[in-house]
């Protein structure tokens, strides 16, 4: 069984990093429903929270999820090919990416848009 994996960077203040898309609490939300909200989305996705890494400063932490990946090895067996694919890009190259397939991209209420 292959896993792919997602790491979202949780700010308990207000604000969710899902790799290098932001989601920020609502006003007068509580902080509680704002992170189950986000929870809840990424379970429906089918991912499940694998672990949690606590930092510093106390609010903070890393989520790490997976889910059953799509059985693919090419990643393993290609690791200099994949590595090249992922070098530095320009800021052109970078801005489209997070435009194109994007993991979350902005949260209302209880729906997050992908």
């Amino acid at each position: 069984m292959a896993w792919e994996y997602r790491v979202a960077y949780v700010d308990f203040r207000g604000r969710v990093s899902i790799e290098g898309q932001e989601i920020f609490m609502e006003r007068g939300e509580r902080r509680s429903a704002f992170v189950r909200t986000v929870l809840n989305h990424l379970g429906k996705d089918g991912w499940e929270l694998a672990g949690v890494h606590p930092l510093w400063p106390a609010e903070t932490s890393y989520m790490i999820f997976k889910r059953e990946g799509t059985g693919d090895d090419q990643g393993v067996r290609n690791a200099p090919a994949a590595a090249a694919e992922h070098a530095p890009q320009s800021a052109e190259a970078q801005s489209s990416d997070a435009q194109s397939g994007a993991p979350t991209t902005a949260i209302s209420g209880d729906e997050i848009k992908l």
